[in-house]
């Protein structure tokens, strides 16, 4: 039997489990360099499998789905994909332990991934490494809710442990609202973790990508606006931010990556506070072990966007230079309006290039949701001045609202 004939010939073949926005951009970055994905996707016409031809219906959570999906047939035998890596971090440990004893290589590994499946796991192996982290604890019950409240003065995040994102599974419930939202979600059996709330500055992200022979290249550290839990903006570099502070969480991102043995693409989501002396001080909110929302800039600004670097890494390819290639670069989520607007997204689109050339717009091929995540822009800016960073962020958000409400914010109107 021949070889299938989405493959290059000779060149290496990597099986994405998730058919999201991150999958569809890793397809596109391995066009590039020659490589192409093999799709485990629930669904046929999902972002990633639109664009994928190697396409695997199949559910992530079934082992026998995961295994079909990580072999390929070429050259009359079917023989293991060359490396298996993540859109999500939602896959069962043990079916990828399981995939391991089969001779797949998957990246990252079980070992690392369980990190950014369970957060208090991740807050513990953060703790042993040194890592800084917010005062946190296991919550199994009423009491321990109320006891871990009453040593933080209050200030209580309560998290679900595994499947949370975009600011679901995350509360702040007050002293009374505390021991019946808890009661509720262990009725519910959801396991539980808290930590204490910080006096947030701004969030901030670390990523890196590592290799599995152990090469590491870091990225500069941004700055993510957030909105109702959801990254509505990333800047980078991070404006204003102290040089030794972003020393600080690039060498963390590293060191985390190095010490839970990840590889690809890491994000280190991080909260920038102050401390008692009224410093600047970091504290790692979460981790995420793929591309991530707060990397999409690298797409356009900088040497090596995240998605061909995940792809490089997970194959132990020599990685590329991260370095930015603009002063500043701001990406904008485009998130469904309340109501979507009569105009054709082609129109929207022709309208944001005409008055700004310079965006790039990325678009996921999904349905119409109000607050659904349809794509981003990035914009790329020439001056790194406090002025000049303003610009280039009011540049990215006009173009992102105008894409989705088909209405200048600022009257704009053309000639």
């Amino acid at each position: 039997m021949p070889a299938n004939p989405a493959h290059a010939p000779g060149m290496p073949v990597v099986t994405v489990i998730g058919d999201g926005q991150l999958a569809r951009m890793m397809q596109t970055a391995a066009i590039e360099i020659g490589q192409s994905v093999r799709l485990l996707a629930g669904s046929g016409d999902s972002s990633a499998a639109q664009i994928c031809r190697d396409v695997e219906l199949g559910d992530y959570t079934d082992l026998e789905d995961l295994r079909r999906a990580t072999r390929v047939r070429a050259d009359g035998t079917i023989r293991p994909v060359d490396a298996v890596t993540f859109d999500h971090e939602h896959v069962p440990t043990e079916h990828l332990r399981a995939l391991q004893a089969d001779g797949i290589s998957v990246q990252p590994g079980p070992d690392a991934l369980v990190n950014a499946q369970d957060k208090l796991v991740m807050r513990k192996r953060l703790r042993e490494i040194g890592a800084p982290v917010p005062p946190f604890m296991a919550i199994e019950s009423v009491e321990d809710a109320i006891g871990f409240a009453e040593v933080v003065d209050g200030k209580v995040c309560l998290k679900a442990r595994r499947g949370g994102y975009d600011g679901h599974g995350v509360w702040f419930p007050d002293a009374e609202e505390l021991p019946v939202l808890v009661d509720k979600l262990l009725a519910d059996g959801v396991p539980l973790m808290a930590e204490k709330k910080v006096d947030l500055a701004r969030e901030l992200s670390a990523m890196c990508a590592r290799t599995p022979s152990g090469e590491v290249k870091a990225w500069p550290v941004v700055e993510s606006v957030q909105r109702d839990g959801i990254c509505v903006e990333a800047i980078a570099p991070a404006p204003g931010l102290d040089d030794g502070l972003a020393t600080r969480a690039r060498d963390l991102s590293v060191r985390v990556a190095e010490e839970l043995g990840v590889t690809g693409v890491l994000a280190v989501e991080l909260f920038e506070t102050r401390d008692a002396a009224g410093q600047p001080e970091i504290f790692v909110n979460e981790l995420a072990m793929r591309p991530h929302n707060t990397g999409h800039w690298t797409q356009d600004g900088s040497a090596t966007g995240q998605f061909e670097q995940h792809m490089r890494a997970v194959l132990d390819y020599p990685l590329g230079d991260p370095s930015p290639v603009a002063p500043v670069t701001v990406m904008a989520n485009t998130l469904g309006a309340d109501e979507d607007p009569d105009m054709p997204m082609k129109d929207r689109f022709a309208a944001v290039w005409r008055r700004f050339p310079q965006a790039k717009i990325h678009w996921y091929g999904k349905g119409y949701r109000a607050g659904r995540k349809l794509g981003h822009v990035n914009v790329p800016g020439q001056d790194g001045s406090p002025e000049g960073v303003a610009a280039t962020r009011r540049e990215a958000d006009l173009a992102a609202g105008y894409i989705v409400n088909a209405v200048w914010a600022d009257g704009y109107a053309e000639k």
